[in-house]
């Protein structure tokens, strides 16, 4: 190969000889056969290539599928070399042969040698062009992330804000009903009741606790109005409030009768009150525990999810990560789908990052809910398969087309409007697979759509390596 060689193709126009020397001098003639791998997705872009004859094809792996982004067809096609201007600059794709052919290999150090003393305003803008793609990606996923945060504070808020409200009410209405035991204890002492009476009122009202299991609304609707009768003839007063109390807690009329019997007709009326003023405090009580106990759910649930007290990698249980996701994204789930889960009992915990798998779950599911609009089966599920961890996560949406499904890791790459998203999710996703050593791809099905996800057992296996598609 010499210089006019090079002067014939028209990447080379205009370069004087002694520049076409330089890169001769610099360069080394690769001759390669069908099949060659000359270089690799995700490796350091070290060398520039630039083909002289034959063809290459540029495929890119995602998850266990190969597409095929472009080829090197005509010489004077060029690939790699961006570490020239770019330290962290990584092939975009695999250069496989598709022809036998040969190219001219200079590597991205002499490149930059003989750019700077040839052309160094050129080796500045490039060097701009790289630092400027680089910040617009980072700013992008910036927004990306702090629109995520947004929307799960949002949707913690709401979630926070219903067993708040609650227990406060709760609490409120506990303040009432202690007011009114206390009064119906003081009619008692005034009645007056013996100390037996009292603890025979209080042995009666230990057996009341619930309506009996089983029983329909219409059975405790008669229960009711019989009580209010039978209050109404004794005049008891307030038996609109007293009876339902009174039979929502299993009491009928034949309890009613043998309250009479220990204490009497002149504190009959208190001793009814007393009963169903602690019946209440203890309702509430119940209200309130079960509403602090959902907040305290939701807590750990956000805790999980965050992995806030957990070093960043350690040995996790991707089906508690997986719903962990799921509580903290309870607001976004319609009350149209409906979310089945397939937990396998025989799954490992693995070594990973549980934060950033957390992270992939979200982006998963949220893209899920968005596929059903409103409708459909969120299905997510979890198996053990020759030595890796399977995630699935599937939904019952419109489908992907096979364009869509062939571009749907591409960074920036999205399918919503204007607005709407960045096109970074699946991106995301699809790295920290790959940081975790594991593949991620689209199983279209009958009827639905499936995101598969392959995790190792052995954890990350190459933390500091670039990340797909990152070439300045």
């Amino acid at each position: 190969m010499g210089r006019g060689e090079l002067r014939r193709i028209a990447l080379f126009e205009g370069t004087g000889d002694d520049q076409l020397q330089d890169l001769l001098a610099a360069g080394t003639e690769v001759s390669f056969e069908p099949g060659d791998v000359l270089f690799q997705e995700n490796h350091p872009a070290d060398s520039w290539w630039v083909l002289l004859d034959g063809g290459i094809d540029l495929v890119r792996h995602v998850g266990r599928d190969e597409t095929q982004l472009g080829s090197m067809d005509v010489p004077g096609r060029w690939a790699g070399g961006f570490r020239a201007w770019d330290e962290h600059g990584a092939y975009l794709a695999t250069g496989r042969a598709a022809t036998a052919g040969r190219v001219l290999c200079v590597p991205a150090a002499e490149l930059r040698r003989i750019w700077t003393a040839r052309f160094p305003l050129g080796l500045q803008l490039t060097e701009g062009v790289s630092r400027s793609a680089r910040n617009y990606e980072t700013m992008a996923r910036q927004r990306e992330a702090l629109a995520a945060l947004g929307t799960l504070a949002a949707g913690l808020a709401h979630e926070l804000n219903n067993p708040a409200a609650a227990a406060t009410r709760a609490v409120d209405a506990l303040a009432e009903a202690c007011d009114g035991m206390l009064t119906s204890l003081r009619r008692l002492a005034a009645a007056p009741v013996t100390a037996g009476q009292f603890t025979g009122v209080d042995a009666l009202r230990q057996e009341l606790g619930s309506a009996p299991p089983g029983e329909d609304l219409m059975a405790l609707a008669d229960r009711e109005d019989a009580l209010s009768d039978w209050l109404t003839r004794h005049g008891v007063a307030r038996d609109w409030v007293l009876g339902p109390e009174l039979a929502a807690a299993g009491a009928d009329v034949g309890w009613c009768e043998r309250l009479q019997e220990v204490v009497g007709e002149p504190a009959l009326a208190a001793g009814l009150e007393w009963v169903a003023s602690t019946l209440e405090a203890r309702g509430l009580l119940a209200e309130v525990k079960e509403s602090t106990r959902r907040i305290s759910d939701l807590v750990a649930a956000v805790r999980s999810y965050s992995q806030l007290d957990r070093a960043s990698m350690q040995r996790t249980d991707v089906a508690e990560g997986l719903e962990s996701t799921l509580r903290t994204l309870a607001h976004r789930i319609p009350a149209g789908v409906t979310v089945v889960r397939e937990y396998a009992a025989d799954v490992p915990r693995i070594q990973a990052l549980a934060g950033e798998l957390n992270q992939l779950w979200t982006h998963l599911v949220d893209n899920a809910l968005d596929a059903m609009d409103g409708a459909g089966t969120l299905r997510v599920r979890t198996r053990w398969e020759r030595g890796a961890v399977v995630v699935e996560v599937g939904d019952t949406g419109a489908g992907m087309t096979e364009e869509v499904r062939a571009h749907a890791f591409d960074p920036f790459f999205t399918t919503k409007g204007v607005g709407e998203g960045t096109g970074l999710g699946l991106d995301i996703s699809r790295r920290i697979v790959e940081r975790h050593g594991g593949d991620i791809g689209v199983d279209p099905r009958p009827g639905e759509t499936v995101f598969r996800v392959r995790l190792p057992s052995v954890g990350p296996a190459a933390r500091g390596r670039p990340a797909a598609g990152t070439a300045g």
